[in-house]
């Protein structure tokens, strides 16, 4: 998918540096907590490896060979039941304000729903927006208290979606 000449597509092997690099940019322009936060997962460095489970999978946006963000789909840790996360929706200015949040959330909740998932989950903070004006608008409602364990303690914010 093309769009301003951002390529979405999934991620490889060589894309690991890049995309570790683009979301801990992002999470310190924010201001984010380093410690409970997508900014200290282990898996950051390594995120092709870390979706190669059945019923995950994870996309960048590429330009001219960068990588300006990207956003992922898998069961959510801890849960029993059919419930998968939005993980590491991250972009970065340059990729922001032109469609790609929107269009790579109709991706994203796609291939959830033809995973067979039932329900989409995400965790979030205050100060991300632009990114909780993006998840109410595909239908994403406020929780009062977090579902499974992410390891994301900082992230006081949680949001399901019917798919």
């Amino acid at each position: 998918m093309t769009l301003n000449n951002f390529i979405i597509r999934e991620i490889i092997a060589e894309d690991n540096p890049k995309i570790a690099k683009a979301i801990r940019s992002v999470l310190i322009e924010y201001g984010v907590p380093k410690v409970g936060t997508a900014y200290a997962d282990t898996i950051l460095d390594t995120l092709s490896e870390a979706y190669t489970d059945k019923n995950s999978v994870y996309f960048v946006i590429e330009k001219d060979g960068k990588i300006f963000g990207g956003a992922g789909i898998k069961k959510l840790d801890n849960y029993e039941g059919n419930i998968c996360e939005l993980q590491k929706m991250y972009f970065m200015p340059e990729a922001r304000g032109i469609g790609l949040g929107s269009k790579m959330m109709d991706i994203c909740l796609q291939q959830a729903k033809n995973f067979g998932f039932e329900k989409c989950y995400l965790e979030t903070l205050p100060y991300m927006e632009e990114a909780r004006k993006l998840y109410r608008k595909v239908g994403f409602k406020d929780l009062n208290e977090r579902l499974g364990d992410t390891g994301h303690y900082s992230c006081n914010l949680w949001m399901l979606k019917d798919l």
